[in-house]
């Protein structure tokens, strides 16, 4: 596990900007089972994590269209709520970072890490903001 002091302020990138930080197995789930949409981001301490991920979907959020609920789990820090959370991502295998969107509790759109590595947070915005459009 990673230590707080390290975990902190990356946690804190999402939730200043009103992501819920699930930290335990209900709590993603109940998220997860929620009526209407609920975005999940599986955040991690890895250099794709911050230079695309966290802020190409805090770009997402500047859409005209957006998710009822905004969460994040954090892999290799919040173990049990990130192992909820992929129960729920199949037939994906884990990765991290990754961002799912549900709808009434259905996985309908997913970005693996190979889909954030080497992309900028401006098309990882772009890319969830026509997922936006369509399911939000």
């Amino acid at each position: 596990m990673y230590p707080e002091s390290i975990v902190k302020p990356m946690k804190a990138e999402l939730t200043a900007v009103g992501f819920e930080d699930l930290t335990n197995p209900d709590a993603v789930k109940a998220a997860i089972e929620s009526e209407g949409t609920t975005l999940v981001v599986v955040n991690s301490v890895c250099g794709c994590a911050a230079g695309a991920a966290r802020p190409g979907v805090k770009l997402s959020m500047n859409g005209t269209k957006r998710p009822s609920k905004i969460t994040t789990v954090f892999a290799g820090f919040d173990t049990e709520a990130v192992a909820e959370a992929r129960k729920h991502f199949a037939p994906y295998p884990p990765s991290s970072p990754a961002i799912a969107l549900f709808k009434d509790g259905k996985l309908v759109h997913f970005v693996e890490r190979h889909h954030i590595e080497g992309r900028s947070a401006q098309m990882i915005a772009d890319n969830l903001q026509m997922a936006f459009e369509e399911f939000c």
